[in-house]
C-alpha cells in the first residue's frame, strides 16, 4: 500500500527523541557518548540498542579502526537504569550483553574514556572495552553486594583477571569505590589524566593504535581472548592460525616492504 504523505506542518510535528547514544567519527576513530546525563547515563533498554549499533557502525566500516567510549555531562554511566529496571526493562541485549557491549566480541580496539563515576554496569562497560583511560578523579566501584547483587555484567569474571586477586575482591565484596589515581596504581587505567582530558588522551592513543595493520590488531585481540583460561598448547595452536593468515595478507607484505623503504605503511586490511 502506497505510503500516505505527511501534510503536518513541519513546526507542528514533535521533534525526534534526541539518541541517547551518539556517535562522532574523529578520522579513524568513531567516538560513542553515553548521552542521558540527567540520569547520569544510566544503561535502560533503548541505550544498550544504540550503544549496540553503535558498536555495528564502528565494525562495518572499514575506514574506522577503533572506538573511545566516553559519558556526557562529567559522568562514564552510573550503570544499570534502576527504575527502568522496576518497570521491567532489560539492559541486556541477548548475545551482547549488558549495554549492548559486555558480551560482545569486537575486533577493533575499544578504548574508556572515563570522567566522573564508572559505577556498577558503567565499570563493566570499562572493563570490556581494551585500555582505559580516566581521568585522576574519576571513580570506580562495583557497589551490587550492597543491593544484595553482584557485579554480573562481567565485573565478578573480569576484575580478577586484570589485577591481583586479593586487591579485585576487596573491591568486589566490600562495593567501595576507588579514585581514577588509584585505579592507575591498581592497573584498572592505561593513562591517568586530569579531568576532562580523557577523550583527547583517548583519540591520541587511538591513533596510535591506528597506525598499526588492522588485521594484526584484530589478531592480537582474538589470540588474548582465546587464551584467556585456555591451556597453553591450545592457545599457542589458535596463535599458529592466526599468524598463518597474517603471513598471506597483503599488509604483512607492505608493512616489511614499508620498513624496508623507510617509510610509513599503507594499510589495505586485507
Amino acid at each position: 500500500m502506497p505510503r500516505t504523505p505527511d501534510t503536518t506542518p513541519a513546526h507542528s510535528r514533535p521533534a525526534d527523541p534526541a539518541p541517547d547514544v551518539r556517535t562522532e567519527r574523529i578520522g579513524t576513530s568513531l567516538l560513542i557518548t553515553l548521552d542521558r546525563p540527567r540520569a547520569r547515563n544510566a544503561v535502560n533498554a533503548d541505550v544498550a540498542v544504540q550503544l549496540a549499533h553503535a558498536l555495528d557502525e564502528l565494525a562495518d566500516d572499514p575506514a574506522l579502526r577503533v572506538g573511545i567510549l566516553t559519558g556526557a555531562g562529567g559522568t562514564f554511566s552510573a550503570g544499570m537504569d534502576l527504575k527502568a529496571a522496576l518497570a521491567g526493562e532489560s539492559p541486556e541485549i541477548p548475545g551482547r550483553g549488558f549495554g549492548g557491549l559486555t558480551e560482545t566480541v569486537t575486533a577493533k580496539p575499544l578504548i574508556a574514556a572515563v570522567e566522573g563515576w564508572a559505577m556498577g554496569g558503567g565499570f563493566e562497560l570499562a572493563l570490556a572495552c581494551d585500555l582505559i583511560v580516566a581521568a585522576d578523579d574519576a571513580r570506580f566501584g562495583l557497589p551490587e553486594v550492597k543491593r544484595g547483587l553482584i557485579a554480573a555484567g562481567g565485573g565478578a569474571i573480569r576484575l580478577p583477571k586484570r589485577i591481583p586477586y586479593h586487591l579485585a575482591m576487596e573491591l568486589l565484596l566490600t562495593g567501595e569505590p576507588v579514585s581514577g589515581e588509584r585505579a592507575g596504581l591498581l592497573g584498572i587505567a592505561n593513562r591517568v589524566v586530569p579531568a576532562g582530558e580523557t577523550v583527547t588522551t583517548a583519540l591520541e592513543l587511538a591513533a596510535r593504535l591506528a597506525a598499526n595493520a588492522p588485521l594484526a590488531l584484530a589478531a592480537v585481540k582474538k589470540i588474548a581472548h582465546t587464551a584467556d583460561g585456555t591451556p597453553e598448547p591450545a592457545a599457542f595452536a589458535a596463535q599458529r592460525a592466526e599468524m598463518a593468515a597474517l603471513a598471506a595478507s597483503a599488509d604483512v607484505r607492505e608493512g616489511m616492504t614499508a620498513f624496508a623503504e623507510r617509510r610509513a605503511p599503507v594499510w589495505q586490511g586485507k
